[in-house]
């Protein structure tokens, strides 16, 4: 969600405290590892993943881990050799069926498990893997990913995993790509020194002492899960519970933070309920009902681990304490708990199938901060919000990847993809987009997806092609431009910057008039100036307003009701003149020629 970057998400995350966007994966030129990493091979396209039943034991001291992951699937066509992901330096002990050994070759991150005849469809056997070895450790976590081993303030053992792009297989053998998730979910299983406390995701299944000074902590999630939301969390944990009473009944509501916290942590988490309260509004019931929402403290940023949320802002408001939109409004509200949550739905139940996609994760998500905003401090303020994290967009590259080498896109996937939704929701107006989002998550509960998928979907839905807009914001770096001039009585118009056949309608104001709706293409068009073609000007060279339900304009929070505003060359500047200006709900530019 996962994905992902966050921000930053995440994230899922692609932003740095610095405010600029960072990529999950750097560019480069792409190998046969990538292709083996980010495919539908062969070697994986003829199994289905059923469950994974995976204990690992971490040592701090030596910074490794032992495990095994019993894999069950089925078959759903004939084959025979397997494609299971480990990467270096981690290792591949054994491969066995039931009481069979089983082959199999190293190839990079790559093992390739060789049955000892073909399996035939409809099968459904179990494979263990046993493994160990030094997983990699994150630089730079979450958004250089890896396994964590650090220490509390107090000099206790922390340790846990981020793993979004990077992937799963760095530190156990499973299916490592987005297409597949176990059917019936993961059981993991967690042992640790009996001083410290394993948290998995989902429900707390089993604690067992082993008399050994160690103790096995068993989870497991029930629902479907993308690998790199398997994580485990260790260290001088305490809990506490609550219910939210939702849209499918009451909802278990966990919070794990180190000891000393917990008193910070009570009050600041007193947002779950508002957040649930928002995104069950806009987007429909909570998607994991069965396995809880879990909170838990994390020795970084934050992630959207699925039930089991990784939590790491410190226990204030904004990002790290900053507000990334610059308009205040960000300051009203816990960054990671409204961002990494909105994953749930987009990202953890919604998956796309290949990181390319990735913006499905985090453009809704991205988006899901204006809805909060939006549902509790109003309309403006949400229009406020995401207008003002335009100025995080670069438009250095597109914001879908390159397929099938597991290569997502621009960092722009959080804010420009977001500002691309909210002009699709100006366009179709709230109740049909809340709509649209409800359908989205009954259509696709629980599935991974397609881009494709997603823009069939709301084009149909809306009964409106957004195909254009979707090539514009999504496989181009250009921003379009409203091209005018005005001559006499007349203005004409016309889209420029644009892919062919671009048609997106937009709310305009005419001279001193109201708001209207026009509907540029690729070719000229014209309507009546509304001024007779001068410019209307009030005291001071301004425009006078028109009336307040109908400007455009900014408000900050308890500051001055809205101003005009209009589109420029960042599509969030001054532009267009007396006679016609454009919503600043749109991010376009706006050039007068002539």
């Amino acid at each position: 969600m996962r994905r992902k970057l966050l921000l930053l998400t995440v994230i899922s995350f692609a932003l740095s405290l610095s405010g600029q966007t960072q990529l999950l994966t750097p560019q480069r030129e792409f190998t046969r590892a990538d292709t083996l990493r980010g495919s539908i091979t062969p070697e994986r396209a003829w199994w289905n993943l059923l469950k994974y039943e995976l204990h690992v034991t971490p040592d701090y001291d030596k910074q490794s881990l032992s495990g095994e992951n019993a894999i069950t699937f089925q078959a759903i066509a004939d084959g025979q050799t397997m494609q299971i992901d480990l990467q270096e330096p981690m290792n591949l002990l054994s491969a066995t069926w039931g009481k069979k050994s089983l082959s199999f070759v190293r190839e990079g991150n790559v093992f390739h498990v060789r049955w000892p005849k073909p399996l035939k469809t409809g099968e459904i056997e179990t494979v263990r893997l046993k493994f160990e070895g030094k997983p990699r450790i994150a630089v730079n976590p979450p958004w250089d990913g890896g396994w964590i081993w650090t220490k509390d303030k107090e000099g206790r053992a922390w340790m846990t995993v981020a793993d979004e792009g990077l992937g799963a297989s760095a530190w156990f053998p499973c299916k490592d790509h987005l297409y597949d998730e176990p059917d019936s979910g993961v059981v993991l299983s967690i042992t640790v020194a009996d001083s410290l406390v394993a948290i998995g995701n989902g429900r707390l299944r089993d604690k067992k002492s082993n008399g050994n000074g160690t103790t096995t902590w068993t989870w497991a999630v029930v629902n479907p899960i993308n690998s790199y939301d398997i994580i485990p969390y260790i260290g001088k944990y305490v809990n506490w519970s609550e219910q939210y009473k939702g849209l499918k009944g009451n909802l278990d509501c966990n919070y794990w933070v180190l000891d000393y916290n917990l008193e910070k942590a009570k009050p600041q988490f007193k947002q779950v309920d508002t957040m649930l309260d928002a995104f069950e509004y806009w987007y429909g019931p909570y998607p994991f009902y069965e396995d809880g929402y879990k909170l838990v403290e994390a020795p970084h940023l934050g992630m959207e681990h699925q039930s089991n949320i990784a939590y790491g802002n410190r226990f204030e408001n904004g990002y790290l304490g900053r507000d990334l939109s610059g308009t205040g409004w960000g300051l009203k509200w816990d960054f990671i708990i409204v961002h990494e949550s909105g994953h749930e739905w987009f990202g953890n139940s919604i998956t796309d199938k290949d990181a390319a996609d990735m913006w499905i994760h985090e453009g809704f998500t991205n988006y899901a901060e204006t809805l909060f905003t939006t549902y509790m401090y109003g309309e403006e303020a949400g229009n406020d919000y995401v207008i003002g994290t335009r100025k995080n967009i670069t438009n250095g590259s597109t914001i879908i990847g390159t397929y099938d080498v597991n290569k997502e896109g621009s960092g722009d996937m959080y804010y420009k993809g977001g500002n691309m939704l909210h002009m699709i929701r100006q366009i179709i107006g709230d109740s049909a987009y809340r709509g649209m989002l409800h359908g989205l998550n009954r259509t696709f509960y629980h599935q991974t997806v397609t881009t494709q998928q997603i823009e069939s979907y709301m084009s149909g839905y809306a009964g409106k092609d957004f195909s254009k807009i979707f090539d514009q914001y999504l496989r181009t770096t250009q921003i379009p431009v409203l091209t005018y001039q005005t001559s006499g009585e007349v203005i004409s118009y016309r889209w420029t910057n644009c892919v062919k056949g671009f048609n997106m309608p937009i709310k305009v104001f005419v001279g001193g008039l109201p708001e209207k709706w026009i509907y540029p293409t690729d070719y000229w068009q014209t309507m009546p100036a509304g001024t007779d073609g001068q410019v209307i000007l009030g005291s001071g060279g301004q425009m006078p307003p028109a009336a307040p339900a109908q400007q455009a304009g900014h408000r900050a929070p308890n500051g001055p009701g809205p101003r005009i505003q209009t589109v420029g060359a960042t599509g969030n500047g001054s532009g267009g003149d007396g006679n016609l200006s454009v919503d600043r709900n749109f991010y376009i530019i706006m050039r007068k020629t002539g």
